[in-house]
C-alpha cells in the first residue's frame, strides 16, 4: 500500500533557517529552575511548532496523578527562554529507567529558536540522564531535529483539514460513511458533551475498553487533573444508547488551531449500534463549531486497523520522528503491545475482572510511557 505521507521537518528546517545566528550563540545548556517556569511556559506559547504538552503544567500533572518527576532542559539567555526539551522521569523495576519526552501522550521533544541552540540542549539531556542513570532518552517529534541519533519513524499521526461547518465537512464524507453515521442515530444514540461531570461515564467506558484489549488503564485522577488544568480547552464527549447507558467515549484537547482526541473508547458489544461512528461525528462537529482547523485523529502505525479507520473520514497521515541516545550498546527500547514478550501478560490481563484492572492497572500504567 501506497500512502502519502506528510512530514514537517521541511518546514521546520526553513524556519529555523530563517532565524538569527547571530543572535542564537552558542551556550551551555541547564536543567531549569521553578522560577524560569513562567519563561518557558512564554516560550512554549509563541513557539509555532509547541504542542500543549510542552507546558509545565504538566509537571504537577504526573506528579500527582503518576508519581513521576518532570524536568526541562533549557537555554535562558537575558532572562529569556531560546530553546529546550520537557522530560519525564520514569523509572520502575519492571520497565527500567529512560527519561521520555513526553510519555503518556503523542507529542514532545525539543523545541529551539535556532538550531545552533539544538546540540548544546541534546548534550545536556544526556548529562541529566546521566546523572539519573537513565539507560535511554526518547524524544517524541513531529521534525528530524535529531539526525545524528538513532530513530523510529513507523509511527503517524491522522490530521484532517476542518472546514468552517460540519454541514460542509458532512458533505465532504463518501456515502458509505454518511449512512454508518446516520445509523447511530436511527439506533437511538445520544451524545453529551461536557467537562469534569462526565468523567465517571467516560472513565467507566475507558477502563473496560483497556481491559478488552489486555492493557493497563490509567488512574481516572490522571483525566481529573488534565480537565482541571485545561477547563476550557479539554472536553469529554461520551456516548449513550437508547437506556442512556454509557457506550463510548471521547477525551478532547485544544491547543491554538488543532483539536486532538488522545484518548477514545467504546464497548466492542454496542460497536453494531455504530457508537464509535457517532462518537468520531459528534468530535468532529465539536472542533468545527469551535473553530478548530485540524482534527488531531492520534497516533496510529501505517495499515493498521485503526490507521484505516481514521483515514476513512479523509485524514492524512503525519510522520513522527521518534530519536533515541542510548546508554551503551542497547537495543531501541520496545515498550509497546506490539513486543511478543508482552503477548502472555496482555492475554491474561484480557481475562481479569474489570474491577480488578481498575485497581491494580494504574500502578503498572504510570510505568509506562
Amino acid at each position: 500500500m501506497s500512502v502519502e505521507i506528510l512530514d514537517c521537518s521541511q518546514k521546520t528546517a526553513t524556519a529555523l533557517e530563517g532565524a538569527d545566528a547571530d543572535q542564537c550563540p552558542l551556550t551551555q545548556a541547564e536543567v531549569l529552575g521553578e522560577s524560569d517556569l513562567p519563561a518557558w511556559d512564554h516560550f512554549v506559547s509563541s513557539h509555532p511548532q509547541a504542542s500543549v504538552y510542552h507546558l509545565s503544567v504538566w509537571r504537577h500533572i504526573v506528579a500527582r496523578a503518576c508519581g513521576k518527576p518532570w524536568y526541562v532542559v533549557g537555554v535562558i539567555e537575558d532572562g529569556r527562554v531560546r530553546g529546550g526539551i520537557p522530560f519525564v522521569h520514569m523509572k520502575s523495576a519492571l520497565f527500567g529507567n529512560f527519561l521520555v519526552s513526553m510519555p503518556y501522550v503523542n507529542y514532545g521533544g525539543l523545541l529551539v529558536e535556532h538550531e545552533s541552540l539544538v546540540q548544546p540542549i541534546l548534550d545536556e539531556s544526556v548529562r541529566l540522564a546521566q546523572r539519573v542513570a537513565a539507560r535511554h532518552i526518547e524524544l517524541r517529534h513531529l521534525q528530524d531535529y535529531c539526525p545524528t541519533w538513532p530513530s523510529r519513524t513507523e509511527k503517524v499521526s491522522m490530521w484532517l483539514d476542518l472546514p468552517p461547518t460540519s454541514e460542509a465537512l458532512f458533505q465532504r464524507f463518501k456515502p458509505k460513511l454518511r449512512s454508518q453515521i446516520r445509523k447511530g442515530e436511527k439506533n437511538g444514540l445520544h451524545v453529551r458533551e461536557g467537562g469534569i461531570e462526565l468523567l465517571d461515564d467516560f472513565y467507566a467506558v475507558f477502563a473496560q475498553n483497556m481491559r478488552d484489549l489486555g492493557t493497563p488503564v490509567y488512574n481516572k485522577l490522571f483525566f481529573q487533573l488534565i480537565l482541571e488544568a485545561f477547563p476550557k480547552s479539554a472536553r469529554l464527549m461520551v456516548v449513550t444508547d437508547a437506556h442512556s447507558l454509557p457506550i463510548a467515549g471521547g477525551f478532547l484537547l485544544g491547543f491554538r488551531n488543532r483539536l486532538e482526541i488522545p484518548w477514545a473508547s467504546s464497548l466492542r458489544q454496542y460497536n453494531r449500534l455504530q457508537s464509535n461512528m457517532w462518537l468520531y461525528w459528534h468530535c468532529l462537529r465539536y472542533g468545527c463549531e469551535q473553530g478548530y482547523e485540524i482534527f488531531d485523529f492520534g497516533r496510529s502505525t501505517v495499515g493498521s486497523s485503526t490507521f484505516k479507520f481514521k483515514k476513512q473520514w479523509g485524514a492524512v497521515p503525519v510522520k513522527h520522528y521518534w530519536h533515541y541516545w542510548l546508554e551503551g550498546s542497547h537495543k531501541l527500547p520496545r515498550l509497546n503491545p506490539d513486543n511478543p514478550k508482552f503477548r502472555l501478560a496482555i492475554t491474561l490481563w484480557r481475562h481479569l475482572p474489570v474491577s480488578v484492572t481498575r485497581l491494580v492497572g494504574p500502578a503498572i500504567a504510570r510505568h509506562l510511557p
